[in-house]
């Protein structure tokens, strides 16, 4: 029977065995911060957000807290040194209540959850239209994660010059997903850039459009957005451009596997200035890019409905139907099937077998 970490417990000693209560403090001048970055067990805090009084406080955990993770975005009470001075250590001693936690596991059989970040309004995949090539199956999977951890989704499509994005948004919008598109900016600076890469040097990253990247801007406002993408989809120069100064070490796509270089370590929470740089009007966090999206933290049965327009053709399956390729009298089938012509029905047929892909592997790891 598990015992709850506060709970009385026994400790024999040599006057003899005898009950002690382990009481805690009640910390009534702790102060309220909010966790910005997390490395090797310090955490980097703001305290009086908004205020004249604002600062930066490193903390650790109180003993307490041993056992409980604490994370990017979790919002905590702290005690002790907070004055945010050289050398000056604060102690964590409670975690606020979260009204989200978006999880990811290594795959769909790993028991082991991950909590990403904590507190976050929404998710913005950021998939590249080219080098790499999109996975719809990756987009898929990340909607699934954040619609279980009750976020909004953003699909943030980049290097629009070297592809079209009318695929995607036609494959996402109708299915209620905002999508925003970015392209490198013409001219002088996008031509350096392009030629560093061309000569082997050391890419800065390309510089966005500005309306481009103003666009995804309107869409992070007042909110704590979650950045989440394949390394090499071009994340960290979506950060650099919205939070000038950031300087996330950007990187290349290796020519033979597609892939990007894993460029950001660890996740951080950066707030998004206004366009002429005073104040904040809300937070991008960075985090590490991902080879892949585990989701045996999800229940199964939360699965489709992050398939909007799946889950409204599910309404008329037989009681019971698994959705799989092999459920008999499975609605989605006929869905396809009444599909008004053929540009409609492959988008249906890609979209109901991501979910059957999703579905399948899900099931299995319950199954094991």
């Amino acid at each position: 029977m598990a015992r709850d970490e506060y709970a009385r417990f026994d400790r024999p000693s040599k006057h003899g065995s005898r009950a002690r209560t382990k009481q805690r403090p009640e910390h009534a001048d702790a102060l309220a911060g909010f966790v910005t970055g997390v490395d090797r067990g310090r955490y980097t805090l703001l305290l009086a957000e908004g205020t004249a009084d604002e600062r930066v406080v490193l903390a650790m955990k109180a003993r307490e807290l041993a056992r409980t993770r604490v994370v990017v975005g979790d919002r905590v009470d702290v005690v002790g040194d907070t004055t945010g001075g050289k050398d000056s250590l604060a102690r964590i001693v409670r975690i606020a209540e979260r009204t989200s936690v978006l999880r990811r596991t290594a795959d769909d059989t790993d028991p082991y959850e991950r909590i990403v970040v904590a507190n976050a309004d929404q998710l913005v995949i950021v998939t590249a239209l080219a080098q790499p090539e999109p996975r719809t199956g990756m987009i898929d999977r990340a909607a699934v994660a954040a619609y279980d951890a009750g976020m909004d989704v953003l699909l943030c499509l980049t290097k629009a010059d070297l592809a079209s994005a009318d695929e995607l948004r036609g494959l996402y919008e109708p299915l209620g997903v905002q999508v925003v598109v970015t392209w490198p900016a013409a001219g002088a600076d996008a031509a350096r850039v392009d030629a560093a890469d061309a000569a082997g040097a050391r890419p800065t990253g390309r510089t966005l459009d500005p309306a481009s990247v103003e666009d995804v801007r309107d869409h992070l406002r007042g909110r704590v957005s979650v950045l989440l993408g394949h390394s090499g989809v071009g994340k960290s120069t979506l950060v650099n451009a919205l939070v000038p100064g950031a300087r996330r070490v950007t990187g290349h796509v290796n020519d033979v596997t597609g892939r990007g270089r894993h460029t950001s370590t660890s996740a951080v929470a950066l707030r998004l200035p206004r366009p002429d740089g005073t104040g904040g009007e809300g937070w991008v966090v960075d985090t590490p890019g991902v080879r892949s999206l585990g989701l045996a933290h999800v229940q199964v049965e939360h699965v489709l409905a992050a398939f909007e327009d799946l889950d409204e053709a599910a309404t008329d399956c037989p009681r019971g139907c698994t959705h799989l390729a092999d459920a008999p009298d499975c609605a989605l089938d006929e869905w396809i099937a009444a599909s008004p012509d053929d540009e409609t029905r492959a988008t249906r047929e890609a979209r109901l077998a991501s979910f059957r892909r999703v579905l399948a592997s899900r099931t299995a790891s319950v199954g094991a």
